[in-house]
């Protein structure tokens, strides 16, 4: 398992800060106060840098492989399916102790990237995919058109891109991630066939989400 680039700003200067403080409480400090104010202040930072390491894992996985499978572009809970006249979305929540980068959820071609200002919105407030600060992927597959949207949350305040217009994606390609808690909406042509309910658990990259 590799970490993610985005999570060493998080992780190295407190992992650095706690073990100066832990070392410091431990052979410099006489005053048992001020030692336990240290070491306690020196742990809290560990434990946090630890947590960092956590979320921005990037585990090794397979990718499904299968015809006309539509794969999952994150992980997370799926909230609830939406169907409406050109088009289905499934929107999927992502709580803290999920990995956090996305994947393409088809072979196709970049076509554009929007980055969208907004609120941060907790990810149920039903407006959370309309006003929150968002990036929206549009992927242009063989066979129609195909949205990721990257959505921030309370906590999430960065959406994160690493696709450009004109990239070109296998599925299960890494596109981007978002730091901390957050949603990840998919489009998907009225045509597909979904795969997956409210409630489900869904892997990027493993999880079939539908059919084309």
């Amino acid at each position: 398992m590799s970490i993610l680039k985005e999570g060493y700003p998080f992780i190295l200067p407190p992992l650095l800060a706690g073990a100066a403080l832990v070392l410091v409480s431990r052979t410099c400090l006489t005053n048992s106060a001020a030692m336990y104010i240290a070491l306690g202040l020196g742990a809290v930072l560990l434990i946090f840098a630890l947590f960092c390491v956590f979320f921005f894992r990037d585990p090794k996985i397979e990718i499904t492989q299968g015809e006309k499978i539509i794969l999952s572009p994150c992980n997370g809970t799926v909230m609830e399916i939406v169907e409406e006249e050109n088009e289905k979305i499934i929107r999927t929540f992502l709580s803290i102790f999920n990995v956090h980068l996305q994947r393409s959820p088809v072979d196709g071609t970049v076509s554009n990237v929007t980055h969208q200002d907004g609120k941060f919105l907790m990810a149920w407030d039903p407006q959370a995919h309309v006003l929150n600060e968002q990036n929206i992927i549009t992927i242009q597959g063989e066979d129609s058109v195909y949205v990721v949207r990257q959505i921030a949350g309370f906590l999430a305040r960065r959406c994160v891109s690493w696709v450009k217009s004109g990239d070109v994606l296998k599925a299960g390609d890494k596109i981007g991630m978002i730091k901390f808690s957050s949603q990840v909406d998919l489009h998907l042509p009225n045509t597909a066939v979904i795969k997956v309910q409210p409630g489900d658990k869904v892997r990027a990259g493993i999880t079939v989400m539908g059919t084309k």
